[in-house]
């Protein structure tokens, strides 16, 4: 009998072992294997961040891309077909705000739903007379708690062009991050009570400013969706800091200085080169 416990002991500890260490193991696998020729063409052609970037950053944001792409499941909506270049430019932008952090990617996050164009929501709201309301809102993206984010293709490469201070990647996974310390209130993760402090402080005065702005009339890099509340801010100014950092440095300097420590990076070094 102790003989017999002692092999299921031990198979019990190899399953154990196993359920952690696999998963792992194929994740290193996926990553260190050569980046696709096809992968590099769509970033150069496609994010022109990118051909700025320094080596060592490019080397970083490929492995990125490796993991987010082995690790996340791509959903075509509305009879889109998914394709490598959406899967590529996408987990490119979305892994743009990882470079030099100590970070997983995107842990909480499981799916990405990517609709042709703009896609409508359902919506429930309460009157002040405590009615609930139900309206539809149209959205280019939207970021959920459930490991889901909603994207619209059109939106993510505009026939256009991309407008500065402008990404709506990087504005649903700059929400992503705001929520993996559990709530989505415009502070992510810092670490530490001292960190929070800062930067309660630089977001709340750069808020309020943002806000004078517009109420006098006065452009403003940040774009006016930012005063929808403190969440919105943080992705609203997420994206101006990657899209737009000169134009942001200048207007914004404190909060330039708050999101390049917390980014780790300075895209002001390849941007508009």
């Amino acid at each position: 009998m102790l003989a017999q416990f002692a092999v299921l002991l031990g198979i019990a500890g190899l399953l154990i072992v196993g359920m952690f260490v696999y998963p792992r193991w194929r994740v290193r696998r996926a990553v260190h294997k050569a980046f696709p020729l096809a992968y590099s063409a769509i970033l150069r052609r496609d994010l022109p961040q990118y051909r700025h970037l320094a080596p060592d950053l490019q080397w970083q944001l490929k492995k990125r891309i490796q993991q987010f792409l082995f690790e996340k499941t791509f959903v075509g909506c509305a009879g889109l077909e998914v394709t490598d270049q959406m899967r590529v430019l996408i987990a490119a932008r979305a892994c743009m705000l990882l470079l030099n952090r100590e970070t997983e990617v995107y842990p909480g996050l499981s799916h990405i739903l990517i609709y042709p164009s703009v896609f409508v929501v359902p919506r429930e709201f309460r009157t002040e007379d405590g009615l609930t309301v139900e309206s539809r809102q149209v959205l280019s993206g939207e970021s959920w708690s459930d490991g889901r984010v909603l994207l619209a293709w059109d939106q993510v490469m505009p026939p256009e062009g991309q407008i500065p201070g402008h990404d709506v990647v990087m504005h649903e996974f700059a929400h992503q991050l705001d929520g993996e310390d559990g709530v989505v209130d415009g502070a992510p993760d810092l670490g530490s009570q001292q960190r929070y402090q800062v930067w309660s402080r630089v977001m709340r005065d750069c808020y309020r400013r943002h806000a004078q702005m517009l109420a006098h009339g006065e452009h403003s890099t940040i774009d006016a969706y930012g005063q929808t509340n403190a969440a919105e801010f943080f992705a609203v100014s997420t994206e101006t800091f990657f899209t737009n950092p000169h134009g942001l440095s200048m207007e914004f300097p404190d909060l330039f200085r708050l999101l390049r420590q917390f980014y780790h990076v300075d895209p002001r070094e390849w941007a508009g080169s």
